[in-house]
């Protein structure tokens, strides 16, 4: 492992070769050509356990409806969903548009320029503050996010898993040192580095025959790619089943909000229940009408299964079996919390479609358009 004076030495070398580099095989990406702080920051957002290939479409469309950050303070949240249904983990895209009001209430509309602030938002950690300062406005901090902290690693040789705080600490340490103190540059520094830990220095097969850093970097010449940085530990895995009712009425099907706390909070949905070690079919559809009557006030009877499919969620792998449901006696849906009437439609096909829904909800809509158009025929 280098020694912390052989590091402060050999820094503002790495700094130059990465961006020596990036100046040449860097990616153009759409976020890269922009100082403006707002879109840097969805930018940030949307790319958070998200291929840069996904976002792309996305960042485009969304920035094409919230131009700036008074756009999105003042949008309503259901649009805001519907923009960003598709990119998953919906937390972010709450935490975004509240971020955005605070941004309009507490700064008058502008980004502030120092961390503490930055902090203070809803949604920003760490390096979400000091990726937006930097490429932003070219201050002096350093990053530290999947990619770098894995081309930091190898370039300390640091051998213990990165998740500790000793760990995170020494790489926050080394990312700062990167950046210079005073002046311009911090901002060209950080992408060349991340784009060099994206497109070179990858966790399997680095390419060390196209990498600028290689002649700074022990585990390279060690060889120790498997040890460097430690594995992870393996993801546990959950299988969970669940249920979708198609409760129709008069052409249209019952739809819900999801509520805080649960999966998808704020996301419409068709009605849906875990039904995880629920063998019994007869036993299964009582459970159902039960479920439902409690929840909504309808009184049902649950007729067969009509389709599955299968997606994740984070560590839960769910298998959604899809059920015909027949209203027993015609009442007006609510649910158990009065609070939430608003949370409630009865709607077709063209009005769910302006939904903001879940992703495995949009692949129910799809599967339930083509065989209601089928029927149709």
């Amino acid at each position: 492992m280098f020694r912390a004076s052989h590091i402060s030495s050999v820094q503002s070398s790495i700094a130059s070769a990465a961006v020596a580099w990036f100046s040449k095989h860097g990616r153009d990406l759409p976020w890269r050509a922009t100082r403006d702080p707002y879109r840097i920051w969805v930018s940030e957002i949307m790319l958070q356990q998200t291929q840069v290939a996904t976002v792309i479409p996305y960042y485009d469309r969304f920035l094409e409806r919230f131009p700036d950050v008074k756009s999105l303070a003042e949008a309503p949240e259901d649009e805001v969903f519907r923009y960003w249904a598709g990119l998953g983990y919906y937390r972010r895209a709450r935490q975004l548009h509240s971020a955005a009001k605070t941004i309009i209430e507490r700064h008058a509309g502008k980004f502030p320029k120092d961390i503490a602030s930055m902090l203070s938002l809803p949604g920003i950690g760490r390096y979400t503050a000091s990726a937006i300062l930097s490429f932003a406005y070219d201050l002096n901090h350093g990053i530290v996010e999947a990619n770098t902290q894995r081309l930091y690693a190898r370039l300390l040789y640091w051998k213990e898993p990165l998740q500790t705080t000793k760990s995170q600490n020494a790489l926050w340490e080394f990312a700062e040192g990167l950046v210079p103190d005073k002046g311009k540059g911090s901002g060209q520094i950080n992408q060349a580095v991340m784009e060099i830990g994206s497109q070179i220095c990858t966790p399997n097969q680095p390419q060390c025959d196209r990498c600028p850093l290689v002649p700074f970097c022990p585990t390279s010449a060690k060889g120790h790619f498997d040890r460097v940085p430690a594995p992870k530990p393996p993801k546990l895995i959950t299988e969970l089943r669940e249920a979708a009712l198609f409760i129709k009425k008069e052409g249209r099907w019952l739809m819900r909000r999801c509520q805080v706390g649960e999966r998808w909070a704020g996301l419409w949905d068709f009605p849906r229940f875990d039904i995880t070690g629920r063998e019994s079919e007869s036993g299964l559809r009582r459970f159902l009408a039960d479920a439902v009557l409690d929840r909504f006030q309808q009184s049902i009877e649950v007729e067969e299964c009509v389709h599955s499919l299968k997606h994740a969620v984070t560590r839960y792998r769910i298998t959604l079996d899809c059920y015909d449901a027949k209203i027993q006696k015609q009442r007006k849906a609510k649910t158990a919390d009065a609070d939430h009437e608003g949370d409630i439609q009865w709607c077709d096909l063209e009005r769910m479609e302006e939904l903001a829904l879940s992703s495995s909800g949009k692949r129910v809509l799809r599967w339930l358009k083509k065989r209601t158009q089928s029927a149709n025929e």
